[in-house]
């Protein structure tokens, strides 16, 4: 095999397909970028760790077709340290791979195509099309709930149903709840002679995190995505994006979010994002290992008092609220309640609590037709004091 790429061309092209390269595995195949070279000119590069892939093709220059696999991390490294605007990959019949850039040459060792792994089958009938930047917004208000290593696997991941017009994703672990639906216009590309759309899945909490990245915020930007039964296939530009999908059904996320609280308070999300800000000075000095993080909220009239005390030192600060039934006080782990509030688009939030015990409801104050149907649920921590 024998190509010549442009050396940015190639270098663009390797960044989003590291991301699917496999750092900690005994098969050195996924470690490595597939490169098959066609005629005519044709380059296609892929990368899969087992549970994600991606794949890009590009224009090169092929003198001699062929299939093999370079470790990534090497190759991703001499494209960076090379000089020219032309990169020269040759692999011959011995698997050694010579890399030529101007004066400069260098070798690696190559693995044969056809060992890499088999990449799932990425066609469906069962597929539409949305806004990068609408998909993109969306996951990044819940992906902080995500679980990580949860015993439950579905929760180690975004639950999203797609219905017509219609996207919701939620997530959830064992101590937050984050849940959004946005109305959006959604292309019907099924070709199974359906009329509507309707599907639901949960999508890997690495793929969630590594769609963040990929998605563009273009607001003119758009992804086809394709759902098979077992994987999820997103079509992002030049480059094909495809994962695994966690089997099962998801828990009954609406039974578990309390809808009955008889307390609620309003409040600027800037200053108590401020407020809880210099708490974490407090809340995130770690005791004999662990981390002792909770914050207390005092609702008492018209005033919120936020509280923290550790060895570190303590703080106390007072801001002024809207505030409809009992006083209570309450503690939550810091960081949580944090990301919780960051993620609620609202100039002013609505903290819908019942009791110290009971779980609080985040939401938006703001109204109008462009809110997003968002609610950001956290459990309590109990407190000695």
């Amino acid at each position: 095999m024998k190509i010549i790429f442009n050396r940015n061309a190639v270098s663009a092209a390797v960044a989003p397909l590291m991301c699917a390269v496999s750092g900690k595995s005994t098969l050195s195949t996924i470690e490595g970028i597939l490169i098959e070279a066609r005629f005519p000119d044709v380059c296609t590069m892929t990368t899969y760790d087992l549970e994600k892939g991606v794949r890009i093709t590009i224009e090169a220059k092929v003198i001699e077709e062929g299939s093999f696999i370079i470790n990534a991390q090497k190759f991703n490294q001499t494209l960076r340290v090379m000089d020219g605007e032309e990169i020269t990959l040759t692999v011959d019949d011995r698997l050694t791979a010579t890399i030529v850039s101007g004066r400069s040459s260098h070798k690696m060792n190559a693995l044969r195509g056809e060992d890499f792994p088999m990449v799932p089958d990425l066609k469906s009938d069962r597929s539409f099309i949305i806004g990068q930047s609408v998909l993109k917004d969306m996951l990044s208000k819940v992906d902080f709930a995500m679980g990580i290593n949860d015993q439950r696997a579905v929760l180690n991941g975004t639950y999203m149903k797609i219905s017509d017009d219609t996207v919701m994703v939620v997530s959830c672990d064992s101590f937050k709840l984050a849940k959004c639906a946005k109305k959006t216009e959604l292309v019907n590309k099924n070709t199974n002679g359906k009329d509507h759309l309707e599907y639901a899945f949960i999508i890997p909490v690495k793929t969630v995190n590594e769609l963040s990245r990929l998605l563009s915020d273009d607001n003119d930007a758009l992804t086809q995505i394709y759902v098979t039964r077992k994987h999820i296939v997103l079509l992002i530009g030049e480059l094909t994006f495809f994962s695994r999908l966690i089997e099962g059904e998801y828990i009954d996320y609406d039974r578990i979010i309390v809808k009955t609280h008889k307390i609620e308070v309003k409040v600027d999300k800037r200053e108590i994002l401020g407020a809880l800000d210099r708490a974490a000075l407090v809340t995130e000095e770690k005791i004999a290992g662990s981390m002792r993080s909770h914050v207390k909220l005092e609702a008492s009239g018209d005033v919120l008092k936020i509280s923290a005390v550790s060895t570190a030192g303590s703080t106390y600060e007072e801001l002024f609220i809207e505030h409809e039934g009992d006083d209570i006080v309450i503690a939550f782990n810091n960081k949580y309640l944090i990301d919780s509030i960051k993620a609620c688009d609202s100039e002013k939030i609505l903290l819908n609590l019942s009791s110290p015990l009971t779980s609080m409801n985040i939401q938006p104050a703001d109204e109008g037709e462009d809110v997003n149907d968002e609610i950001f649920m956290l459990l309590p921590v109990r407190t000695k004091d």
